[in-house]
């Protein structure tokens, strides 16, 4: 079993996962302003509810998009493991071939994203993340990693949108009852989860049109879940997408 880590602008993921099975997935605020030993009583915490002893855990790894963080977390994996993560980066090794005009700059999460991708499912694959930003990543049918976008999150645009406008206030992301809202916080609600959802239809068929045919699509991230009933694409659910990727990174790095 391993600890594996995703620190994101919104959310940090934190995972215990074997090549069996995924014991848990959580997630924490992600906080500029807490210290390392802060972020390893989190950990500490969230591994005592769900039963697991430090000793269990043979290794770790953790990616980022918040490199200012980077050495918080790594000092609070340390002081509960006693050693610091393995972290995604330049120089580890994928299995797979990146091509984009300059491979370096592409997301950690994207790219474990696919590694688990191109594991579990068929290609063409086509990865949606939704997050503090939403990333919609391509894989060919050779395993090749090829491109993708990037747009504001949902909670992004709500935020946006609230704090911009004097009379729509801040409201919860659920899936909405209808299209057609009957007041101003189920018209904006519609107006997100229906928006996007048209969004992703919309980008899935311009994509599936540039590779020349059908792919199999993947959703993951924490918002995915509200989003994906909404879309007409058949969509494949993985909370755990993430993780497994890490897994697979760790197994072929940890010599």
């Amino acid at each position: 079993m391993i600890l594996a880590l995703d620190m994101g602008n919104t959310n940090i993921v934190i995972g215990c996962i074997d090549s069996h099975k995924t014991y848990f997935v959580e997630r924490v605020t992600t906080d500029h302003a807490k210290t390392g030993t802060e972020y390893a009583i989190n950990i500490k915490n969230i591994l005592e509810i769900h039963q697991i002893d430090p000793s269990e855990i043979e290794g770790a790894i953790m990616s980022s998009v918040v490199p200012p963080l980077n050495a918080a977390i790594s000092s609070a994996v340390k002081k509960i493991l006693g050693y610091h993560p393995m972290l995604v980066g330049a120089g580890i090794k994928t299995g797979m071939n990146i091509i984009m005009d300059n491979p370096k700059t592409v997301g950690s999460d994207m790219i474990v994203d696919a590694v688990a991708a191109i594991k579990e499912y068929p290609g063409p694959i086509i990865i949606i993340d939704m997050g503090t930003a939403t990333t919609m990543s391509v894989v060919d049918k050779g395993g090749n990693y090829i491109g993708g976008i990037i747009y504001p999150g949902l909670r992004v645009s709500l935020d946006s949108l609230s704090s911009n406008t004097a009379q729509l206030p801040s409201i919860s992301l659920d899936i909405p009852k209808h299209v057609i809202g009957k007041n101003t916080i189920d018209c904006m609600r519609s107006g997100i989860m229906y928006g996007n959802a048209g969004m992703i239809d919309g980008i899935l068929d311009h994509m599936e049109e540039e590779l020349g045919e059908p792919a199999t699509i993947i959703a993951t991230g924490g918002l995915s879940r509200f989003v994906v009933p909404l879309c007409r694409h058949k969509i494949l659910y993985d909370d755990a997408l993430l993780l497994k990727g890490l897994m697979i990174l760790y197994e072929k790095n940890k010599a």
